[in-house]
């Protein structure tokens, strides 16, 4: 009877393991989307700085009663030029917070003028650190955020489409019906 060499199972073993993996990966919930260290947590606290003429965002805003949104956008973000007619809707509907990242005071005054402003108020974060603090990997990114400072969901990506529709929404919607 011919011996196996321990060696020879290597390769087989080694494609069970990978296989096992992306099957594991493909059949999990949403396998696009990048867990958040900041759900169920306070809200970090936002920077101290805002554009002429505007409302600074506080942190006392945000332990504020009822349900806000805290959006980290930029006037150099395409996406974020793309889901602006969405924050201006839901701004007719709740608190709308806007934290400008890494932008040019000049562009982003601009981009506000020209396609109106959904923000209730306003912080800008020129360095990005506290997109940082937020675990902002690029904007656009979108927090919905309760009445005692607690963040609830992040989405990261443009409110458009059907992932607007079919992850942020329903999320947005429980959460405004927790608050009752």
């Amino acid at each position: 009877m011919a011996r196996i060499a321990p060696l020879m199972l290597l390769p087989p073993l080694a494609f069970a393991a990978l296989a096992a993996t992306f099957l594991w990966g493909m059949n999990r919930d949403d396998p696009g989307s990048v867990p958040s260290a900041m759900i169920g947590r306070q809200a970090p606290p936002v920077p101290a700085t805002t554009l002429p003429g505007k409302t600074q965002l506080t942190d006392a805003m945000l332990r504020e009663p009822g349900v806000k949104l805290v959006n980290f956008w930029a006037s150099w973000c395409p996406p974020c030029r793309i889901e602006h007619p969405t924050l201006m809707a839901l701004s007719e509907q709740l608190p709308v917070y806007g934290v400008d990242l890494r932008d040019v005071e000049a562009n982003a005054m601009q981009f506000l003028s020209a396609d109106g402003d959904p923000f209730a108020a306003l912080a800008t974060d020129p360095r990005g650190r506290a997109a940082i603090d937020w675990g902002v990997t690029a904007p656009p990114e979108t927090f919905i955020v309760d009445g005692d400072g607690t963040v609830l969901y992040r989405f990261a990506g443009p409110l458009v489409d059907a992932d607007y529709q079919t992850r942020f929404l329903p999320e947005l919607e429980r959460a405004l019906a927790d608050q009752d």
